[in-house]
């Protein structure tokens, strides 16, 4: 997953390569102004106001407009999520059950590999609806309604859940915008279609930085809190943020009990 700490980090560092440079000025005096480093200096303090004009100009501009649509919002994240290459390894971890596996993707295509006994799943990421396959030496097999609602390795979480499908809900809204772990994100709640989801809607929250999934909550066709998932940790890995470790927890229904707790792990 990425970020955008280096660029703000980097507006400040202007800043203050500014403030430095003003001093300078006022130290030098009228005479100095002719030297080379003098004229350096001036320059450089010219193109570094043209840069912050621009950039406050453009947050002054983006200051009071109203957030983007759900559509917009999922589009940006369907689109971030489709353009990952990588090739990790990765384990869930639910107590004493640790599923190791193997993440490779190219593109809109994720292959999730496990082992013992082995077993390979596709998600194709399309541009309407997203599909998840069960991939055998003879052929591809699509996985049904029911087969989406079964655990994966007598873990919490489920093959629906690996798929991706609330990404492309028609029936989806923004309730606003709140921080999960210092990120500012818009919130979205997104309607199930039909009852072949085990979520009759889920919430949303997506980093308005970067795109990426923050947390999710899914609630049960009875209108209570089911489950619940946030990224704890993201790694840097080629100059690109990743996911490092994302919590899964299982909630008693019409309350907030976790009664199981599970983690979805990614390593170099």
């Amino acid at each position: 997953m990425r970020y955008n700490d280096e660029a703000r980090m980097s507006n400040l560092e202007e800043m203050t390569k500014l403030e430095n440079c003003m001093a300078k000025r006022k130290q030098c005096g009228a005479h100095a102004s002719f030297e080379p480093s003098s004229l350096l200096c001036d320059s450089s303090f010219v193109i570094r106001l043209f840069a912050l004009a621009i950039y406050f100009s453009l947050a002054l501009s983006l200051h009071g407009q109203p957030p983007p649509s759900a559509k917009g919002i999922l589009a940006s994240v369907r689109m971030m999520e489709a353009r990952q290459q990588i090739d990790l390894q990765g384990q869930l971890r639910e107590n004493d059950i640790v599923v190791p596996f193997r993440l490779t993707q190219n593109g809109p295509l994720i292959r999730y590999s496990f082992a013992s006994p082995d077993e390979v799943l596709q998600l194709r990421l399309g541009e309407n609806s997203s599909r998840l396959d069960l991939v055998t030496d003879a052929r591809t097999q699509k996985f049904g309604a029911s087969k989406l609602q079964q655990k994966i390795r007598g873990t919490i979480l489920t093959y629906e859940d690996l798929a991706f499908r609330f990404l492309y809900w028609p029936d989806a809204r923004v309730l606003g915008e709140e921080n999960v772990r210092t990120r500012n994100c818009w919130k979205l709640q997104l309607r199930a279609p039909s009852r072949e989801s085990q979520y009759s809607n889920v919430l949303l929250w997506v980093d308005k930085a970067s795109g990426a999934l923050m947390r999710m909550e899914g609630y049960d066709w009875n209108a209570q809190l089911a489950k619940r998932f946030e990224v704890v940790s993201a790694q840097k890995i080629n100059d690109r943020w990743f996911l490092k470790q994302m919590r899964i927890e299982q909630l008693e229904p019409g309350t907030n009990h976790v009664i199981s707790r599970a983690y979805l792990e990614i390593k170099r």
